[in-house]
């Protein structure tokens, strides 16, 4: 009888753990007109930059399609540029909007873990999960 008391109430029927992944779900959605900046740092035309230009070009096409400009920067033409991001290694990808600054150091192929760390898609959300 105590549960049927208690689901008759005004509580609010989200968990506190359940809301919080419910605000992470509306976080990670793309605003419409949010323009995402990313750049991506390279070493020349590597195999591992190529990849992880193509993996960055099929997820913003198939997450953030027309809201994403992709800036390419070759360390070798221009090296003084690693400072001001403070890049450490190559290929990484820096998200420098929206806020906050992300980073992510490699070749982009583990596409749930790219976009867990664009805030695209929440940490602790599972596919196909409860």
């Amino acid at each position: 009888m105590d549960g049927i008391a208690a689901m008759a109430t005004d509580r609010d029927p989200f968990t506190d753990a359940e809301e919080a992944d419910f605000e992470q779900i509306e976080e990670a959605t793309p605003q419409p007109g949010e323009m995402w900046n990313l750049r991506l740092y390279v070493a020349g035309k590597t195999p591992k930059s190529v990849a992880a230009f193509a993996n960055l070009k099929k997820i913003c096409e198939e997450h953030l399609a027309g809201q994403y400009t992709i800036e390419i920067v070759d360390l070798l033409e221009n090296p003084q540029l690693a400072h001001g991001d403070q890049i450490l290694a190559i290929p990484t990808l820096v998200r420098k909007l929206p806020t906050p600054i992300k980073k992510i150091i490699g070749d982009l192929s583990n596409t749930e873990r790219t976009l867990v760390g664009l805030d695209l898609r929440p940490r602790n959300l599972t596919l196909g999960g409860t």
